[in-house]
């Protein structure tokens, strides 16, 4: 036991030490909108926030609200897209929006081999071309409510560098217990998936976006081929910003700090749905993948701390392996438990977190396998998205 508790802990040590020093900074949580609020001089480009919103009645106007109160010197439009909502949303978004602001139009029934959020966007386009095609489209989630100088950043950073696509992180609550657990952890997990920084290098083929808030040019989507170009992708963000990167232009993704998400995650069941409706397409809907997945997760994250109580209660040295790893991962998620303003011994709990997400991929993967799919707001996706 001796000789597999250095060796695994070593290989793990090893493994963090080379996330930490060769994976793109991933874990330095420091690719943010700093200084990017220019003045109110020269003309600024015209921009259509299109707002695809399925039952969302109860958040809605705030998100409304965050949209009219923005700064930005140039021409901005609302679009708000009621995508066959059973709960009010149409009316309650049309009672938040004053007349000549934007307008709320509803998506025609689903057609099969759509997302439905999908769906959404491309109406809302449709709508916002009709009357002449904007410079941007700002697209963003029913459940985000933005500051005032969010857009006029999100352009200044866009024109400054030349890029297609801006597209920010928001902030997700992190208050309830299960908040706190597995918020942090989800924005390190997809940090470590899609690296900001190679995401914002021009020669990395890493390419990503956060579909919560994208902002994109008109002409780098009518090149890829419009929103129909990913018609069918549920993880349709960082579908995007793929297609987008491979059409040969720049893009930049990005943690927010005064976007922020009203959707609230107070039960374990609520953020497990969340995660189980993506997990094995992330993988490709690959057994080998899950396979790999599943153990690679166990060594890195599992084992550390086991093997440093291990040690501890055997009084053993062989623990050692384990508690360095322990600790550089613990360096590693610091900067994002920070982010989220928690206390540094969040940093501690990631193994816990890691378990919980290595669950609710295993459970998407069965649901796949018995023909179950993925579905999101009450609708099932099949087996083939």
């Amino acid at each position: 036991m001796t000789a597999a508790a250095w060796a695994i802990g070593g290989l793990a040590s090893l493994v963090w030490l080379g996330l930490l020093l060769f994976w793109h900074g991933f874990w330095r949580a420091d690719q943010r909108l700093r200084g990017e609020r220019a003045g109110d001089g020269g003309d600024w480009p015209s921009v259509t926030a299109v707002i695809p919103a399925r039952n969302e009645a109860d958040v809605i106007a705030q998100t409304v609200a965050g949209l009219l109160r923005q700064d930005y010197p140039g021409a901005l439009s609302i679009v708000v897209v009621d995508d066959s909502s059973e709960d009010g949303t149409a009316e309650a978004a049309r009672a938040a929006l004053p007349e000549g602001a934007g307008r709320v139009i509803s998506a025609p029934p689903l057609e099969a081999g759509w997302a439905g959020k999908l769906w959404a966007l491309r109406h809302g386009i449709a709508a916002a071309q009709a009357g002449g095609t904007p410079d941007f489209f700002w697209l963003t989630d029913a459940d985000i409510v933005h500051g005032p100088h969010v857009l006029r950043g999100l352009v200044a950073k866009a024109r400054a560098d030349r890029l297609a696509l801006v597209s920010l992180m928001v902030r997700l609550p992190a208050r309830a217990f299960w908040e706190v657990l597995l918020v942090p952890a989800f924005l390190f997990f997809f940090q470590l998936l899609y690296p900001f920084p190679a995401v914002n290098t021009p020669s990395s083929r890493i390419a990503g976006a956060a579909g919560g808030c994208v902002l994109l040019r008109a002409d780098a989507l009518a090149a890829i081929g419009g929103i129909a170009a990913i018609r069918n992708r549920l993880i349709d963000d960082c579908a995007l910003g793929r297609a987008v990167k491979a059409s040969g232009r720049r893009i930049w993704l990005g943690l927010a700090d005064d976007s922020r998400s009203q959707r609230r995650y107070t039960e374990l069941s609520e953020f497990w749905r969340m995660v189980v409706r993506s997990a094995f397409v992330q993988l490709r809907h690959s057994t080998v993948l899950l396979i790999v997945c599943v153990l690679g997760m166990a060594l890195t994250y599992l084992a550390p701390p086991l093997l440093a109580l291990y040690g501890l209660a055997a009084g053993e040295s062989a623990g050692l392996g384990g508690l360095v790893a322990w600790g550089l991962m613990s360096i590693a998620y610091w900067p994002t438990v920070r982010y989220c303003g928690l206390s540094p011994l969040v940093a501690l709990s990631l193994p816990v977190a890691a378990v919980l997400f290595m669950a609710m991929t295993v459970h998407a993967a069965i649901r796949h396998w018995l023909g179950r799919g993925e579905a999101w707001k009450g609708r099932d996706y099949g087996t083939d998205t």
